[in-house]
Formats: structure tokens, sequence, C-alpha cells
């Protein structure tokens, strides 16, 4: 009897150390370095904010904070990887914009909504549009006046079908109810050597591409996309101010966990970000590339994707935005 009885005393204390042990992991975490997916080429824009991020991110977790870029298929190819990632902690994927719009572009093989967890929105950028220097075009509303005179024939500039140029201009064209024709590049840069020399008539870029230009005179900012003024063109007036009350386009950052990972590891994983994104040092350079540092819950980060996917969606649709 007492043989029978220290067996199952043994068992039990064996399934109590089994049951334990995912507790006694999740509490240890990270306890190795985390890999964090970004699914665009080194160098872009989500890759230096992402780096600059996981570095403090790495320095507050007191484990390294590792960057895999995994480019391809507008962001999909990296997605994917963390969608069929171990939901460990250790596998995050650092996303941007895209994310919201390639199921409206794309047969995806994962569901944005339900294969990824939101930990928190990094940083916000605006859109500005720009025109070359030598342009007549001074406003708008001179933009809007001569495409309404000559439907089709004003050309806007885009880094690629279904980037967020190319959505931002299709919605300035639905908005101001107006046509101008899609001219594709293969990234940023060619896009805005063509407008800078007059090639094209306008571009939304981004803040941290083109604010270098406009500085330097070879690039006019029309206007910006956000619904507040941007830091270095004060006097630049939004979109809103323009006569489209109702535009708003944002450039954003965010990092999102897999599915199933414990919503202990996604709250500590989320308030350290957010603390990263709160480091001064971190800020600053983060301000410096045009960039609007934000660090919010998981809850609210889980809304504005939510949000951003209905409007690129229905966008996509009204204009019938394909990516061939």
């Amino acid at each position: 009897m007492h043989s029978y009885l220290s067996g199952l005393r043994r068992r039990g204390a064996i399934a109590m150390m089994i049951a334990v042990l995912p507790l006694a992991s999740w509490a240890a975490w990270p306890d190795r370095p985390i890999r964090m997916v970004v699914p665009y080429a080194a160098g872009g824009g989500a890759d230096n904010t992402a780096r600059i991020v996981a570095q403090r991110l790495g320095e507050i977790l007191k484990q390294p904070v590792v960057i895999d870029n995994r480019p391809g298929a507008g962001g999909v190819i990296g997605a994917e990887a963390i969608a069929k990632a171990a939901p460990d902690g250790y596998n995050v994927l650092y996303d941007a914009s895209a994310f919201g719009v390639n199921g409206a572009l794309r047969k995806l093989p994962y569901d944005p909504a339900k294969d990824f967890i939101p930990v928190t929105l990094v940083a916000t950028a605006p859109q500005i549009l720009v025109v070359s220097s030598k342009s007549p075009f001074k406003s708008v509303a001179d933009l809007i006046a001569t495409a309404k005179k000559t439907p089709g024939r004003l050309t806007y500039a885009s880094a690629g079908a279904g980037t967020g140029s190319h959505l931002a201009a299709e919605m300035f064209n639905d908005q101001a109810r107006i046509e101008t024709m899609h001219v594709p590049y293969k990234g940023g840069a060619p896009a805005l050597t063509d407008v800078m020399a007059g090639q094209v008539d306008m571009y939304f870029g981004n803040a941290a591409s083109t604010l270098q230009y406009t500085s330097g005179g070879k690039l006019r900012a029309l206007a910006v996309s956000s619904r507040k003024h941007v830091s270095g063109l004060e006097s630049v007036p939004t979109l809103r101010e323009s006569g489209l009350p109702e535009f708003e386009v944002l450039e954003w950052n965010g990092v999102f966990l897999p599915k199933n990972t414990p919503k202990d590891i996604v709250d500590r994983l989320a308030k350290a970000t957010r603390d990263a994104i709160a480091d001064s040092s971190v800020r600053e350079r983060l301000l410096k590339m045009g960039l609007d540092p934000v660090g919010n819950t998981p809850e609210e980060f889980g809304s504005f994707i939510k949000a951003e996917t209905t409007r690129w969606h229905a966008v996509v649709k009204s204009r019938h935005i394909t990516l061939d």
C-alpha cells in the first residue's frame, strides 16, 4: 500500500511539473534572443525604424532583438513566416501600412484579422503632395482646377502599384472628383527623380524621403495628408484645409505577434515596446525621420488596424485598383 501511494504521489508530482512548465517558461520570457521579422528590404523606411526600436527594446528586455528581413510580395512573405511561427513570444512581426491593404489586392496565405495579435502602433507618418519646384502648380486648388479642365492629362507617380503613394493619389482623385494618370515606378527614389525633373506632375511621398528635397528647393510641397501640420513644413496646409475635408492618409509601422501567443507575453511585449518608443533618444531619432511616435495598447492598435483595413478596402474597390 505504501508503495502504491508513493507511486501515486510521484505521478501526481510529475503531472504537476508538466502542467507548470509552460507557465514557468512564460514567466521567464524572454530568456533567449527574439526574432523580429521585417517583411521589407534592409535600408528601407520600415527596416530603419525597426532597428531603432529593436535596439532599445532589447535593452529593456535584456535579450537581443534580432532583425530578420524577409522582403517580397508587398510584405506578404515575411508576414506569412510569422503567421506560421511558434506563438511563444520569440517570433515578432514589424509591419507597415501594406498590412491593412494587402487583403484587398492579393490572395493571402493567412488571415490578417485572425492570424495575428496587434501589439502596438509604433509610429505614423504623413505623406506630402509634391510637385517639381518648376511646376506651374502653386496650390492644390491649381492642380484640381487643371485636372478638371483636362481629365486624364495630369500624371502622378507612385513607388509601385498598391503602395502607399498609389493609394493616396487614388484617394485624392476620388475626393477631388478628378482623374489623373498613374505612372508606377519600382520604388520611391526613381519616382522622386522624375517628379523633380518635371516628367511626372505630382507625387505623394513620405516625409522621410521628401523633406530633404523640399528644403533643398527641388520639390514644392502643396499639402500634407495628416490632420496637423508637419514640422519643417509649418506653412504648408493640410489637404483638409485645401478643400478636401475628409482627407487623411498616414503611413504607419506596428508590431504584431502570431495568434495564440499567451496574453501575458503580449502584454509584456506591448509595455516594453511602448517604453522603447517613449525613450527620449528613440523619439528624437523617429521625429528626425519625419515620423510621429505613438505607442498604444494592443486594444487601441487593434481598433486602428480594423479602421485602416476597412477604409483602404473601400478605396481599392471604388477605384478598381489592381496590382497590374
